[in-house]
């Protein structure tokens, strides 16, 4: 058994690489441009989201205040004229990233620490490579990939997105699990 304390050199170094890597992906490789449609008649979409006066927050639409008002004809009318759909609306002006990137860095600092303690949980300090790399990996994959299944399942989002996003995990698994490997303890 390897305890997680023993293992941050691996995290952080495991974290920096995905951060560098994810930055390559989103501003070079640029396989994610395709990700997002742009709405029909986007001038007229943004003035009327601006004259409604719709805050930051996310929406769906319709919505139904309760289960109850759910199944009222009035409510499935509703539902049946379409559109349906959720949305996200950001504050105005040019984007924030330092925010998004530091909690995106502490991110992948949580999956190596997860990743760590399941591995530490399982091997002992002079692992093989290939046994550190097989439970990190799954560890890492599992925590950065599968859960974005989810919204193809719930949020009809597109089923390519999503592939095209679990093919980052598997990047950002793969890259975590040979970080750990070469930096495991023996």
């Amino acid at each position: 058994m390897v305890p997680v304390m023993s293992l941050w050199i691996p995290i952080i170094v495991a974290a920096v690489l995905v951060f560098v890597v994810s930055s390559i992906i989103h501003m070079v490789l640029g396989y994610h441009n395709d990700d997002f449609e742009q709405v029909p008649n986007e001038d007229e979409f943004l003035d009327g989201l601006r004259d409604l006066g719709v805050p930051v927050g996310s929406y769906v639409f319709p919505k139904a205040p309760t289960m109850k008002a759910w199944k009222t004809p009035e409510f499935q009318e509703k539902m049946s004229r379409g559109p349906m759909g959720m949305i996200t609306v950001w504050p105005g002006g040019p984007p924030k990233m330092g925010g998004s990137l530091a909690m995106w860095f502490g991110y992948a600092v949580l999956v190596g620490v997860f990743a760590a303690y399941v591995s530490g949980r399982a091997l002992a300090p002079d692992a093989h490579y290939l046994s550190v790399f097989r439970f990190v990996g799954v560890t890492a994959f599992c925590c950065y990939g599968m859960a974005l299944l989810q919204n193809s399942i719930w949020f009809k989002r597109r089923w390519r997105q999503t592939f095209v996003s679990m093919f980052d995990a598997l990047i950002y698994a793969l890259v975590t699990a040979g970080s750990f490997g070469w930096l495991w303890p023996g």
